[in-house]
């Protein structure tokens, strides 16, 4: 079965981009466009990658993927935003969550979703985590 991914941006361009490359590398793609959506999505499904915007409606990604980690939601989480952010508000999201400032290559993106999706299901296989 392949990964499900979880992208939630409000900027309708940016979630489609955001979006279209990750199915462009054969992932499931769960589109969420607040933060009160995607965490209804987090609560009803199961996602081996959560890629959100921080400046959101309702919630902001980081409130949501923290909300997400207390739930025992150990899933990789890549945090995106074009605002100032600190690199410790993303690092109390564990060893797993990367920060990408906007803008960012669709290379770029591609690559740190391979990065994490590889090393999550090796961690699975061999029951550690990195």
């Amino acid at each position: 079965m392949e990964p499900r991914v979880l992208v939630a941006d409000d900027d309708a361009d940016t979630l489609t981009l955001v979006s279209n490359a990750i199915e462009g590398l054969g992932y499931t793609v769960i589109r969420a466009d607040d933060g009160n959506e995607m965490l209804q999505m987090l609560a009803e499904g199961n996602y081996q990658l959560i890629i959100t915007d921080v400046a959101m409606p309702w919630m902001t990604g980081l409130q949501v993927a923290h909300s997400a980690r207390t739930a025992g939601v150990s899933s990789p989480v890549i945090v995106m935003t074009a605002s100032r952010i600190r690199h410790e508000d993303v690092a109390l999201l564990g060893d797993n969550a990367v920060l990408l400032h906007k803008p960012f290559s669709l290379s770029r993106l591609r690559d740190v979703v391979r990065r994490l999706l590889t090393s999550d299901r090796e961690c699975c296989r061999s029951g550690t985590r990195p």
